[in-house]
């Protein structure tokens, strides 16, 4: 009896470390690491898919093949378009390692709602991938520029997405889930970020571009597409991006000046935190919103005579950035309200201060958004001043007037 115990067991074990029965080699897969998205002439989807080349990729040597390749096909829908590549490519299209998906601007602007029914419901996918669109040019243009530096274009651009918005902020990583809940829900509109390519992009596609040390085409990005329901309206400037990631509570550090001293000097300062919370509300049947912006800040950068010991100097530097965040604010707030697209979720705010309120408002809120009070209240403080309190400046200058 223990023979046959210790067998059934043994067996037991066996089957447990046999791996994964559903497993794919690489040998027999194609593993996509972006997806463009047009249309066509006729109207049909056109799907480009940027792939891997495994053996480029995996080792250290320099050779003359590109490390990626494009794949494009039409189709009625976007199931058919994915799965006619199969034609050109030599393998099955694998999605499950998609790192960015990007939208034409043509195409965005005609509507991307159908498309994010196949993007939740196919089981390919899985929802942690950027999303961005090309601005002024086609998605596929925009996937077949090869990158100096990273081999594989798609990594680096969801890269460089990911970075400007934790050190610069005027791009936003937008995923799919955000996206569709924005898209779909009451109080809040869409925003994705523009993508653009600096020169030209059919040079781009040639492996010259990642030889020589200045590439003829630099794939860049811009600043923040809005949206109203599934379609692209328009974009804001820099600075209104950076103040809908004031608004929205996606700052995490960026960099900010003002004018100090005489002349055009400046005092450069790194934000290293910044908490923003919302309230909104109904008065008199005009909504409002109050924003409360608190700012940690460093000074990284000192080109005035200034003392930074000195409290009242201090709080001069303090006040007027924080005037100018709240110019920066304004001018986002108002270029939303042109587009009468609510970004930055006010009636979301609304919704959730007084839900009985919003039911009375909510169907005429596209109406309403342009004619929201916004007030925002910003309080910002120096924390560390850096390794030296009186700026190098000041010594320069003194030397200066020693010298004559």
């Amino acid at each position: 009896m223990k023979i046959i115990l210790r067998l059934f067991i043994s067996l037991i074990i066996c089957l447990s470390l046999s791996g994964c029965w559903s497993a794919k080699e690489l040998t027999d897969i194609t593993l996509a690491t972006a997806l463009a998205i047009d249309k066509d002439e006729n109207n049909e989807y056109k799907v480009t898919i940027q792939v891997v080349n495994p053996s480029e990729v995996a080792g250290d040597q320099i050779s003359s093949r590109s490390s990626v390749a494009t794949y494009s096909a039409t189709g009625r829908t976007m199931f058919e378009a994915v799965r006619k590549i199969t034609k050109i490519s030599p393998r099955k299209v694998h999605l499950s390692h998609l790192q960015i998906l990007v939208y034409g601007e043509e195409f965005a602007r005609e509507g991307i709602g159908e498309t994010l029914d196949f993007l939740i419901r196919d089981h390919g996918f899985r929802t942690d991938f950027t999303i961005a669109i090309a601005k002024g040019l086609t998605a596929e243009d925009l996937v077949s520029v090869l990158t100096p530096l990273e081999k594989i274009p798609a990594q680096k651009i969801a890269s460089s997405i990911e970075s400007s918005q934790d050190n610069w902020a005027p791009s936003k990583e937008v995923l799919l889930n955000e996206l569709i809940e924005s898209v779909s829900s009451e109080g809040k509109d869409a925003i994705l970020t523009g993508i653009y390519v600096q020169g030209d992009p059919d040079e781009g596609k040639s492996m010259q571009n990642v030889e020589s040390a200045d590439a003829p085409a630099k794939v860049r990005l811009d600043a923040i597409g809005v949206f109203s329901g599934d379609k692209l309206l328009g974009w804001l400037n820099e600075d209104q991006s950076k103040g809908f990631n004031y608004i929205t509570n996606n700052i995490s550090s960026t960099v900010g000046w003002v004018n100090c001293g005489d002349g055009d000097r400046t005092i450069t300062l790194e934000v290293i935190n910044s908490e923003t919370k919302i309230k909104g509300s109904i008065k008199n049947g005009k909504p409002e919103i109050n924003l409360d912006l608190n700012i940690a800040v460093n000074v990284a950068d000192v080109e005035c005579s200034i003392d930074l010991t000195n409290t009242e100097e201090r709080n001069e530097v303090e006040k007027k950035l924080e005037q100018k965040t709240v110019d920066l604010i304004n001018d986002s707030v108002s270029a939303a309200k042109e587009y009468e697209s609510d970004i930055f979720g006010f009636g979301a705010a609304i919704r959730r201060s007084d839900p009985q309120e919003w039911k009375n408002v909510k169907d005429n809120w596209a109406t309403l958004f342009p004619e929201t009070d916004v007030k925002a209240n910003v309080t910002v403080q120096i924390e560390q001043s850096g390794m030296i309190t009186t700026p190098i400046y000041n010594d320069i200058k003194k030397k200066t007037k020693e010298g004559n």
